[in-house]
């Protein structure tokens, strides 16, 4: 496997080894020791989730206060833009975020530590996501921010359309407002 940095230092591109030849292609999702090794952390998955979200879908941004989640997340059909945005306010990179391609091609894999908000772009026709996280999905806990905020200014790719959003993700809060940590 291998790990590549970003501009939030601890938000962590995988990589894996694929072995692929006429018949298709082979490889480990995921392997405790290898992630430990290759990332130097120490993390307990306790869920995983699957999402399938149609072209244009935008999702996020997303967090949950007081069970904040780590997510290892990826996708195994179609592509994404995703982007993770540091939330913690003792951190020298709050309020940047980063964005990274995920498809069934490139087979990446993003770290979105505890303490960020999280969300992505569908950009094919369709897309299945998924993603363990460190902590148990908490609906009293979530928050939202907008995807749009100017504040924190992501640059999302264009799908062929506008964002298709979800009710709560209409309203998402502005970032000067959000409930965000230490």
């Amino acid at each position: 496997m291998r790990v590549s940095t970003t501009a939030i230092v601890d938000v962590l591109i995988l990589e894996p080894k694929v072995f692929g030849d006429a018949r298709g292609f082979f490889f480990e999702s995921f392997n405790q020791r290898a992630f430990n090794a290759a990332t130097g952390l120490d993390v307990n998955f306790v869920q995983d989730n699957h999402s399938r979200s149609a072209k244009g879908v935008l999702r996020g941004l997303h967090y949950q206060v007081l069970q904040p989640q780590g997510k290892l997340v990826r996708v195994v059909r179609g592509a994404v833009f995703d982007v993770a945005v540091d939330i913690r306010r003792s951190s020298p990179s709050f309020g940047q975020w980063v964005g990274v391609e995920l498809s069934e091609d490139n087979h990446r894999q993003l770290w979105v530590p505890p303490g960020l908000a999280h969300g992505f772009l569908v950009l094919s026709e369709m897309a299945d996501f998924l993603y363990k996280t460190t902590e148990y999905y908490g609906p009293n806990n979530e928050r939202c921010i907008a995807w749009n905020d100017p504040d924190i200014g992501i640059s999302w790719p264009d799908a062929g359309m506008g964002p298709i959003l979800s009710p709560k993700d209409q309203v998402g809060e502005k970032f000067v407002t959000a409930e965000v940590y230490s």
